[in-house]
């Protein structure tokens, strides 16, 4: 029997206003908008009130929870960075001059875990429901920053790194809530403040590790601490279980299907009753409702008459002590056809593409200040991060006050396209930078001052482009998937690959660049070139992605189209209609 597209009931059975990002209806293309059934005017056209109405207010409670956890993650990973290169020199196995390798080495593990393991969680989520993951991946993430302060070997410091990484998919099921419980009309405005948020955790985690530090032994005073970098991973183990009670008290289901599981306690006791009848009984309920569902199935009608006869009584008498613990999801009933399609496949693969070069950029930038001219520009470790910390902080401000209104201008592809392009244009700005000691240009300022106004530039244009590439993308591939169901494998595919290009970016481009320091004149343009010509090819797949339902409520491609088409036709029926007066009044009498 052929299986249909099934339908989301927008309905939300909740306290907490949820939206639903999908049509009720099988749409005639897919991911079009709830408001579909009553069309709107074009942009440009109507009252500026019922624009208004028609945005749905924002769930500022439910925000506010995926504020904590993404804010509590990334607050917690960067706390790592700052004292990294010094734990790495410590242990035993580290020789004088291989720190940066070995560095490189214990960051790109809990990236390669996340990449084996991103697709799965996204994957349970659709299964079990968001939260359980999240709580799942906070508790466990907490466990491993315990373990990562007592590391005191190489070795250790990898297998905790891995670990990690493995537990850790919080990143896609995030970006997977926040498109449940937002609709086309406000969704743009929330995922504008997710990388906010990413910013904020990657400014307040580098103090967090970088000040609570201790080398002196706190109790024993002239002694070393045999353990100097667990107090700021106990710091952020705390801000992780502080963040893990918010979420089990206040982070609702997004998932429409986990909502009708029993409360926590119930499906605890029917885990139990699961392992009683595992145990204990030769043929349990639950595997005697999965039998008769397989009959009624696949047998003819005599065959389900009778499986109902002799089977449905007992299951539903059993149904309320059951071990009812995972939703029924209709994620299986959608093709792969369905889920995976041309637009889908670009965006995952330019998501990658933007990713790769995100990390890639990030690594090349310090390498490239410190080292030595001509190669390098022979900026200070200081000198760097202050130029980082301003570039941050003009990216948040362009991200909260200027981004939103461009993408409502112009829209969710061409923003990621321009984030894209921007990202090749910076690439193959920065080798061009000048040097300190160089004369000012026609004597105007210093080489010193020519340099900062440069490197502020390109870094502000970097930044920017990375902030508005990463939310356009999440708002696309929220806006590809044709229902929740698959919503959470789609974000943990996404994170999958953009763990992939972590894994592999800074080795890429520090392999590079070592290269470049042999290659004369300008051997800089190397690696910077490479990354660039890479994203360009993303900048001209992006042209590809053209699904009509991937932008927000109220936008559209062809609104200018039907603007101009409206005023050609009324234009037209305006001479015609002049015609039409100049042939009768040529028939009236004078």
């Amino acid at each position: 029997m052929r299986r249909t597209r099934p339908a989301i009931d927008p309905r939300r059975k909740s306290s907490t206003l949820h939206y639903q990002t999908f049509p009720t209806k099988p749409p005639t293309s897919r991911g079009r908008p709830l408001s579909e059934s009553s069309p709107s005017p074009p942009r440009g056209h109507g009252d500026d009130s019922d624009d208004a109405h028609r945005e749905s207010p924002l769930p500022t409670k439910q925000l506010a929870v995926l504020a904590v956890i993404a804010l509590a993650e990334q607050t917690a990973l960067n706390s790592i960075s700052p004292y990294l290169p010094e734990m790495a020199s410590t242990f035993p196995e580290v020789k004088p001059g291989q720190v940066g390798l070995y560095v490189g080495l214990i960051a790109s593990s809990f990236a390669a875990a996340q990449f084996a393991t991103n697709f799965f969680w996204g994957w349970l989520s659709d299964r079990i429901g968001r939260k359980p993951v999240i709580l799942m991946g906070t508790g466990l993430t907490l466990a491993c920053f315990v373990a990562f302060g007592f590391c005191r070997t190489l070795w250790q410091a990898i297998v905790v790194q891995m670990l990690m990484g493995f537990v850790n998919g919080n990143a896609g099921v995030v970006s997977t809530c926040l498109g449940e419980i937002t609709d086309r009309s406000n969704q743009s405005k929330a995922f504008t403040y997710l990388p906010v948020i990413y910013g904020l955790g990657a400014i307040t985690g580098p103090i967090v590790g970088g000040l609570l530090v201790l080398h002196d032994n706190p109790f024993r005073r002239g002694s070393l601490n045999p353990y100097p970098y667990l107090l700021p991973n106990l710091f952020s183990a705390v801000v992780l279980a502080i963040d893990l009670v918010i979420c089990m008290l206040f982070l609702e289901e997004s998932l429409e299907e986990a909502r009708e599981l029993p409360p926590l306690g119930k499906r605890v006791g029917n885990l139990f009753a699961w392992l009683w009848q595992f145990t204990s009984s030769t043929r349990p309920t639950y595997i005697r409702r999965f039998m008769g569902k397989r009959r009624r199935h696949s047998g003819g009608h005599l065959d389900r008459v009778e499986e109902e006869d002799e089977g449905e009584g007992s299951d539903a008498g059993s149904e309320a002590s059951g071990p009812h613990l995972f939703p029924h999801t209709n994620g299986t009933n959608l093709q792969r056809d369905q889920v995976f399609n041309r637009d889908t496949i670009l965006l995952l693969v330019t998501y990658f593409i933007f990713q790769l070069a995100n990390i890639s950029y990030n690594s090349l930038y310090p390498i490239f200040g410190e080292e030595q001219p001509p190669t390098g520009r022979n900026l200070s470790p200081e000198e760097i991060g202050l130029s980082l910390a301003f570039a941050g902080v003009i990216t948040i401000l362009f991200q909260i006050g200027i981004y939103g209104k461009i993408r409502d201008q112009i829209g969710n592809k061409t923003t990621y396209r321009v984030s894209l392009a921007a990202f090749a244009v910076s690439f193959l700005l920065m080798p061009w930078v000048g040097y300190k000691e160089k004369a000012p240009w026609k004597g105007l300022g210093s080489g010193k001052g020519w340099l900062w106004a440069e490197l502020g530039a390109i870094l502000v244009l970097k930044t920017v482009a990375s902030v508005g590439g990463l939310t356009s993308a999440l708002l696309l591939i929220t806006n590809s998937a044709p229902n929740h169901s698959v919503l959470g494998t789609l974000n943990g595919l996404a994170q999958t690959l953009s763990a992939a290009g972590r894994a592999v970016g800074p080795f890429i481009s520090g392999a590079l660049f070592t290269l470049a320091t042999k290659v004369q004149p300008k051997g800089e343009a190397l690696a910077f070139g490479i990354f660039a010509g890479v994203t360009f090819i993303g900048f001209l797949m992006s042209f590809g992605i053209r699904g009509e339902g991937l932008e927000a409520e109220g936008w559209s491609e062809s609104d200018e189209e039907e603007e101009d088409e409206e005023q050609g036709e009324g234009a037209e029926a305006i001479s015609e209609g002049r015609g039409a007066d100049e042939g009768t009044s040529l028939l009236r009498p004078n």
